[in-house]
């Protein structure tokens, strides 16, 4: 079942103008369908293309293999004659709507389909309309141009506007390939803000995935014997959980146990994303017909899995893995799971509090109605507010959040050792296991954990709920210098999305070179394939869309506050200029930020915006759609 073949042949062969391939899928049974039109054309000097007739007729003939065919055509060529084959191809699934026979529609799509040349203006066009939206120009950096633009594309061959009503999620590896088995996971986390800032009707079509398959995470969550949804840490079809009970370690040939589908935090992920598509885009019907519902069903699912308990007079969360995904239970004890996960633990905090909210953003009659519906009473509230005053976190010291009860009290790893022995050492959970040991006994990391809180919320919305819930903690910035310097040299970055999270925080740390170092770490993941394998098996759609969401944040310092954009930019020294588009609750804003000038248009024709530039805010309208500040560079670290 963990083998990479999920194509299976049904039919293959030659046709009038062509061939044709039709396979599917070795578990979910969708045909596949494609059927090929080789034309073979002539072009002269100045004439059109025409097809050949004059000289010898070509030679067709088709190669068939295991689940594959190909056409080879010989013909005698002339001399200073220039020739053309162009080859066109339709493709149709048993999925698509309205195709019953995906044989038929696709023979007679493609014997009505007109010439390259009309198709490609097409093409142009509308990956033109693609491109106004989402490209970012850079002046000063080819190599960060290159790779942006590449990950653009690549984020726009995976989820499309013009396919809105594919029921179907992000793959974490995109569709390019077929690693991890097409699943979804988590990694929406990453990839969705790309979306929210330049095509919010994806986002929402995706989200849509994730409501589709409520009813499957309510059944998970019942098995397991907690209340609401439960998502699981992967899902393909039919919202079922997916992940394998097994995993194969390359480095010792064997096989063992496998507990990462306790990543119970994938349902945070999944309220995040609902919460942030709202605040981005203020889309009230979706809100009020599906993401409500989402939320509080995922909230309930939180509240039911945090145990309270009397002699410590706090909730606590166990059986789960963080993100870290090393880490799968204390090593004094045979049960599954981590207790207390600092990050699981917070975030729970936060998404509550966001949740209770919902009384009064919803209309009364909506909410009334949903809270029917899904048999919601006002009393389940109490306890999460409870919650929120009352998580557990465990012990820290100097400021260090503990990334699970008894992390801190774990071994340390030899770290240079094992360098020296291994040289590569991104995967040390298979390296400690092939010898016999385990990653649950040391302070080692795959990527970002306690860190990974600060990538979604800020240093002051973390610092105001540990004061919530009664721990006395330092000013903000102190704690995420100090968490930083603690858990980044104990995390091997095994993940491509570690990088993203590390380079994110650079901007609390202060630190351009952080950020830029990280930062440019990530950009060279895919195509440098620096995991050394892994993007053959499929792009990583996260690091992809968290690299450009760090240009965006970071460098061009944007971030959102009570409906205003808050421009502070920080461009890398060697970048001259820095334009593109985004989209905030429903208004167009094109930017341009260079090392003298930051400008802000407002490009829709209806509606305003505020935009604080500096200090000054601006209020941008038809009439007067552009703001400007001058900027100076004050020292060689910075410009303001």
């Amino acid at each position: 079942q963990l083998n990479s073949n999920h194509l299976e042949p049904v039919a293959k062969g030659q046709t009038e103008h062509g061939a044709f391939l039709h396979v599917k899928t070795s578990q979910s049974q969708v045909h596949i369908v494609m059927e090929q039109r080789t034309s073979f054309l002539r072009r002269g000097k100045d004439a059109a293309p025409t097809i050949v007739e004059e000289v010898s007729q070509p030679r067709r003939s088709v190669i068939e293999d295991t689940g594959s065919i190909s056409e080879e055509i010989r013909f005698h060529a002339r001399e200073l004659k220039n020739y053309t084959i162009e080859k066109l191809v339709a493709i149709f699934t048993s999925r698509d709507q309205g195709v019953t026979d995906p044989d038929t529609v696709s023979r007679q799509a493609i014997s009505e389909a007109p010439s390259f040349n009309e198709l490609f203006e097409r093409h142009k066009k509308v990956w033109h309309e693609l491109w106004t939206k989402a490209d970012v120009n850079i002046d000063g950096d080819r190599f960060v141009q290159k790779v942006a633009r590449l990950h653009v594309y690549h984020l726009l061959t995976t989820a499309s506007p013009h396919n809105l009503q594919i029921d179907a999620g992000l793959p974490a590896r995109g569709l390019h390939g077929e690693a991890y088995r097409g699943h979804v996971f988590w990694d929406e986390l990453y990839i969705f803000p790309f979306y929210f800032l330049h095509f919010p009707e994806i986002a929402r079509a995706l989200l849509m995935y994730r409501y589709r398959r409520l009813n499957a995470a309510r059944a998970y969550a019942r098995e397991h014997g907690y209340q609401g949804a439960m998502y699981p840490w992967q899902t393909a079809a039919d919202g079922t959980e997916e992940t394998q009970v097994i995993h194969y370690n390359p480095v010792s040939g064997e096989w063992g146990p496998d507990l990462s589908r306790l990543q119970r935090h994938v349902s945070i992920a999944v309220f995040y994303n609902v919460w942030s598509y709202y605040s981005f885009t203020q889309d009230r019907e979706f809100l009020e017909q599906h993401g409500a519902e989402m939320m509080l069903e995922i909230a309930r699912f939180w509240a039911s899995i945090a145990r309270f308990n009397p002699s410590t007079g706090r909730y606590h969360i166990e059986g789960v893995m963080g993100p870290d995904e090393y880490h799968e239970k204390h090593p004094d004890t045979k049960k599954e799971g981590l207790k207390d996960n600092a990050y699981t633990n917070i975030m729970v905090v936060w998404l509550l509090e966001k949740a209770i909210k919902l009384q009064n953003l919803l209309p009364a009659t909506v909410f009334n109605n949903l809270s029917r519906r899904i048999k919601f009473d006002l009393k389940e509230m109490e306890q999460w507010n409870d919650i929120t005053r009352k998580m557990n976190l465990a012990a820290s010291r100097n400021g260090i959040i503990s990334q699970f009860k008894g992390y801190l009290n774990l071994k340390e790893l030899d770290w240079e050792a094992y360098r020296n022995k291994y040289g590569d050492i991104h995967r040390m959970d298979r390296i400690l296991k092939a010898e016999g040991d385990s990653p649950d006994r040391y302070k080692v990391a795959k990527q970002a954990d306690v860190l990974m809180t600060f990538y979604l919320l800020s240093p002051h919305e973390i610092v105001r709920i540990l004061r919530q819930l009664g721990y006395r903690v330092g000013d903000p910035g102190s704690l995420v210098k100090a968490n930083y310097a603690f858990y980044e040299p104990r995390t091997c970055h095994g993940s491509t999305l570690s990088k993203v999270v590390h380079s994110a925080l650079g901007r609390y740390l202060e630190s351009k070179e952080t950020t830029w170092r990280w930062f440019l770490k990530a950009m060279e993941s895919d195509i440098y394939d620096t995991q050394k394998g892994t993007t053959t098996e499929g792009i990583h759609a996260g690091v992809m869309a968290a690299s450009l969401s760090i240009i965006i944040s970071n460098f061009v310092g944007i971030s959102f506050r009570n409906g205003h954009i808050m421009v502070k930019p920080d461009l890398p020294s060697h970048w001259n200029r820095l334009s593109f588009r985004l989209v905030y609750r429903n208004n167009w804003y094109g930017f341009t930020v260079s090392r003298s000038c930051v400008s802000v248009r407002l490009l829709s024709k209806e509606g305003s915006g505020t935009v604080v530039l500096g200090d000054k805010e601006h209020t941008l309208t038809p009439a007067q759609p552009v703001c400007t500040l001058s900027r100076r560079r004050q020292d060689a670290q910075g410009v303001s």
